[in-house]
C-alpha cells in the first residue's frame, strides 16, 4: 500500500503500461488532495521512466514527416504525437515532485505539480479515447525519444527544470495549438479540435505554475527572474526558441515577452520571388 508521496511517484514512474500509469496517477493525485499521503520522499526517482514495448522510439531526425491534410491518417498521426507528449508529461510532473518537493518548498508547490500530473494523465486518456474512436491507439506509430532529454539535462537544479519544461516546452504547446485547432475545424473534426482546445486552456495553468515557482526560487536566491531564465534556457535547452509566440496565452500565464523575445532569433524576411521573365510566344 502506497502511503507517501515518494512511493506514489515511484509507482507511476516504474509503470510501463500507459493506461496503468494514468490510473495510478489519478488515484495518487486524489489521495494527495485528500490528505492520505505523507509528504515523505524516501528515495530519488529512477533516471528514466518505464516505457511500453510500443511505440517504437526513434531519434527525432528519424521520425517520419507528418502530413498536414485532413485525412484520417494525418489526424491519427497528429493525435498520436500529442498523446506521446502527454505520456511524457505525466512522468515529468512526477519526477519533478519526487526530485524536488523536499527541498524546503511550501506544500503549495507539491499541490500544484501533483495537480499537473493529474491533468496530464487525463489529457493522455482523452487523446487515447479519441484515437480509439478513429480506429487507432497509442503505440500504433513510432514516437521520438527526445522528450526525456529535458529531464536529464535539468535533474540537478529545480530552477533549470522549471525554466525548460513548463516555461519552454509547455509554452510551445500554447503557441502551436490554436493553429492546429483551426485546421481541425476546417477539416470538420470538431471532436479533436474541442479536445485540443481543452488541453490548451489547461496548459496555461501549467505554464503559470512554472513561472510562479521559478520566480519564487529567484526571490529565495536573490536573483532577477528574467535574466536567470534567459541564462538557464540558453545553457540547457538545445532546440532554440521558435516564433511565432502565442503572446495572449503566455500573458495569461504571467509569462511576458520580456522573458523570451530578447533571446529568440529574428528570422530574416523571405526574399521576394523574382518576376517571371516571360518571352513573347513565337509561332
Amino acid at each position: 500500500m502506497v502511503t507517501c508521496l515518494g512511493d506514489a511517484a515511484r509507482a507511476v514512474l516504474t509503470t510501463a503500461a500507459p493506461m496503468d500509469k494514468v490510473r495510478l496517477t489519478r488515484a495518487h493525485a486524489a489521495a494527495w488532495a485528500e490528505g492520505r499521503l505523507s509528504p515523505d520522499v524516501p528515495v530519488m526517482p529512477p533516471d528514466r521512466p518505464a516505457r511500453p514495448d510500443r511505440p517504437e522510439l526513434l531519434l527525432p531526425r528519424d521520425m517520419p514527416k507528418r502530413g498536414r491534410g485532413g485525412n484520417a491518417q494525418n489526424r491519427v498521426a497528429l493525435l498520436h504525437a500529442l498523446a506521446h507528449i502527454e505520456l511524457n508529461a505525466i512522468d515529468l510532473a512526477w519526477d519533478l515532485v519526487s526530485r524536488f518537493a523536499g527541498a524546503g518548498l511550501p506544500k503549495g508547490f507539491t499541490d500544484d505539480w501533483v495537480r499537473v500530473a493529474d491533468d496530464e494523465a487525463r489529457h493522455f486518456q482523452m487523446l487515447e479515447e479519441r484515437l480509439n474512436a478513429l480506429g487507432a491507439s497509442y503505440g500504433d506509430l513510432p514516437a521520438h525519444d527526445g522528450l526525456w532529454q529535458a529531464a536529464t539535462e535539468t535533474a540537478h537544479d529545480l530552477a533549470a527544470r522549471l525554466a525548460v519544461v513548463p516555461m519552454v516546452l509547455e509554452a510551445r504547446g500554447l503557441d502551436v495549438t490554436p493553429d492546429t485547432v483551426r485546421r481541425l475545424r476546417a477539416f470538420g473534426d470538431d471532436d479533436s479540435a474541442d479536445l485540443l482546445q481543452t488541453i490548451h486552456d489547461e496548459e496555461i495553468h501549467h505554464v503559470a505554475a512554472g513561472r510562479r515557482w521559478f520566480n519564487h526560487l529567484c526571490a529565495q536566491r536573490g536573483v532577477e527572474p528574467v535574466a536567470l531564465w534567459q541564462e538557464l534556457v540558453t545553457r540547457h535547452f538545445r532546440g532554440g526558441l521558435k516564433r511565432p509566440f502565442n503572446t495572449e496565452s503566455r500573458t495569461l500565464a504571467g509569462f511576458g515577452p520580456e522573458y523570451y523575445e530578447p533571446i529568440t532569433p529574428v528570422l530574416p524576411p523571405r526574399p521576394a520571388r523574382p518576376p517571371v521573365d516571360r518571352q513573347p510566344e513565337t509561332r
